[in-house]
């Protein structure tokens, strides 16, 4: 048996498990860690400038390939709790990722010892498994657990916590016979199946709600041959857009108050049987659930038991990995081909509201119209683009307007929405797919929480593209507040001293990301959008390195939302030819 100090083993294991990216900050109790991923090089390494931001790094580069599972490391004290709206973030959306801290030693952990926290209980609430590990011959089955933890049932964060001399420690272990535990998923049974199968073939305007659950089981291809075997449309939720593409004739759109279209509400209350596949009826999606409802079935599937009836109880529940589920609804799918109904005047019928249910995007107004911005993004970014992105107005118009092609191509911060996400998210995006065009959208209030990651950017070299539009306000809490008659609390704008050109909109992000070692672009009129998306993208090749462009829109937009999805309010004009939304896809054809 070799002897070896328990960091060694840990990083070992580390390597073993497929996990070869790590995000964090070295400091002095985690520093022994750091030494041995020094020592055996298998793992590679990003300096974050934030301990949060790191673990929204891992959260991004967990998120853009199946079977990535993120590395944020920190420090003992302040790093771990740094790290809590991370672990939080990658729990509510469950993704995996494994943060390690460093701690006190363990003689210490009582007598309040520097930074010493005890951040396994801080972090337990939001983390599917926080441990502080307390005995050096324990940390090789603690990170195999961790791994088997993250990866089965209902994905998910872990935290281990590792004092100093814990680390320090030396164990005898043997890496070359270690191996991953089995991780167990829940599968439909062929039964199940067959009763779905009969439910949807009774039912005249099935739809399928595709969740991220179908992402995280790396399911789309299955969601997409079952969709066209029984020629049912689909609506992907916000975190399953993308498991089938925007111009595939079977999907219908988004449902929700505010991320969705108006096409998408109107299938969905047009439906009489909904099947969902790994979503969680999130209220955005949902509204009220009296109109969500009405009086349609639902039939409900999750690898998670406690999910199935926790919003409202389905008339039909199953327990299963969406991937797994969906192989048998395919299969029985398949053998009942010749008794299946034709569903083709429904699906046309959801495909002609795409026609005549957009919202206009074409504006010519100066200071430029946010809805302007993404339809020169679908102009300047083909099929093959990763987009990242998190809470906010931006966000919200970004999901009514832009078209996803691909599974894991849109990336957004879901139940949590931190701000601040996106840069950093971005960045782990990028560098777990460092060949892909990758394009953040943030406004002006996201972009500013974590703005320092972007040197992270320049000195690692990970180019992406960064849009910020800028209105210098808090835009979806101004909207929010008309409900109290207010304008509150919620103006980012002023007169900069050092920067007369920004006319009144406060901070000079073109000076601040070049200051970061970045390149940026500003734009104030609408015909400037494009060819700025177009230099950007030879920008970021040429000096591989983030490429901020910054849009100058009208201080105040509102953004088409609402409380019940039979009542979203529409504040522009919506779109009566296809000039009025020239990149919207069914007007194309």
């Amino acid at each position: 048996m070799t002897r070896m100090r328990a960091v060694d083993a840990a990083v070992l294991i580390l390597e073993k498990e497929g996990s070869t990216q790590a995000f964090g900050l070295p400091g002095a109790a985690i520093n022994p860690f750091y030494s041995a991923i020094r020592a055996h090089g298998g793992i590679k390494h990003v300096l974050a400038r934030h301990v949060e931001a790191a673990s929204h790094m891992a959260e991004g580069y967990t998120r853009a390939r199946a079977g990535n599972i993120g590395v944020c490391i920190g420090t003992s004290g302040p790093a771990g709790t740094d790290m809590i709206t991370g672990l939080y973030s990658a729990s509510a959306d469950s993704i995996p990722i494994l943060c390690i801290t460093g701690q006190a030693p363990v003689a210490k952990l009582h007598k309040e010892d520097f930074q010493a926290v005890d951040i396994s209980a801080i972090a337990k609430p939001v983390a599917k498994w926080a441990v502080t590990v307390m005995e050096a011959a324990q940390v090789p089955g603690s990170f195999q657990k961790a791994f088997q933890v993250m990866r089965e049932g209902r994905p998910g964060p872990v935290l281990i916590d590792l004092p100093i001399d814990v680390q320090l420690a030396e164990i005898d272990f043997d890496i070359d016979t270690y191996e991953p535990l089995p991780v167990s998923r829940p599968a439909a049974t062929r039964a199940q199946a067959e009763k779905v199968l009969s439910m949807l073939k009774a039912s005249e305007h099935p739809l399928i709600v595709a969740g991220g659950g179908i992402i995280n089981a790396d399911a789309a291809d299955l969601l997409v041959e079952f969709a066209e075997l029984t020629g049912i449309p689909v609506v992907p939720t916000l975190m399953g857009w993308g498991a089938i593409g925007d111009d595939h004739p079977l999907s219908a759109g988004m449902v929700g108050l505010q991320t969705s279209h108006r096409y998408g509400n109107a299938t969905m209350l047009a439906s009489d049987l909904v099947l969902g596949i790994g979503n969680r009826w999130a209220n955005r999606h949902t509204g009220g659930l009296d109109v969500y409802r009405g009086e349609r079935k639902f039939i409900h599937v999750d690898i998670e038991p406690t999910q199935i009836g926790r919003v409202f109880a389905p008339d039909y529940g199953v327990v299963s990995d969406a991937r797994a589920a969906l192989e048998v609804f395919v299969e029985v799918a398949r053998e009942q081909a010749g008794s299946l109904p034709d569903r083709t005047a429904w699906a046309t019928e959801c495909r002609e509201r795409k026609t005549t249910l957009q919202r206009k995007t074409h504006f010519d107004a100066v200071p430029i119209k946010p809805q302007r911005v993404y339809e020169e993004m679908n102009r300047a970014f083909g099929p093959d683009v990763r987009y990242v992105s998190t809470i906010g107005l931006s966000q919200i118009q970004a999901a009514q307007m832009l078209h996803v092609y691909r599974p894991r191509h849109w990336i957004n911060a879901g139940q949590a929405g931190p701000l601040g996400w996106t840069v950093p998210a971005t960045l782990g995006v990028a560098v777990a797919d460092p060949d892909s065009t990758v394009v953040a959208l943030s406004g002006d209030y996201d972009f500013q929480f974590l703005i320092e990651e972007l040197a992270v950017g320049a000195q690692f070299n990970i180019p992406y593209i960064h849009v910020v539009v800028n209105n210098s306000y808090l835009g979806l809490i101004r909207q929010a507040q008309r409900n109290f008659d207010m304008d509150y609390c919620v103006q980012l704008s002023f007169e900069n001293i050092n920067s007369p050109e920004v006319n009144g909109y406060g901070v000079d992000h073109v000076k601040v990301v070049e200051g970061l070692g970045c390149k940026a672009l500003r734009v104030s009129e609408p015909d400037g959008i494009l060819p700025a998306l177009e230099q950007a993208k030879k920008l970021m090749v040429e000096h591989q390195v983030p490429v901020v462009v910054e849009i100058i829109l009208e201080r105040v937009t509102n953004v088409s939302m609402g409380v019940e999805i039979d009542n979203v309010i529409e504040f522009e004009d919506l779109a009566i030819s296809p000039e009025d939304a020239p990149t919207a896809l069914a007007l194309l054809d």
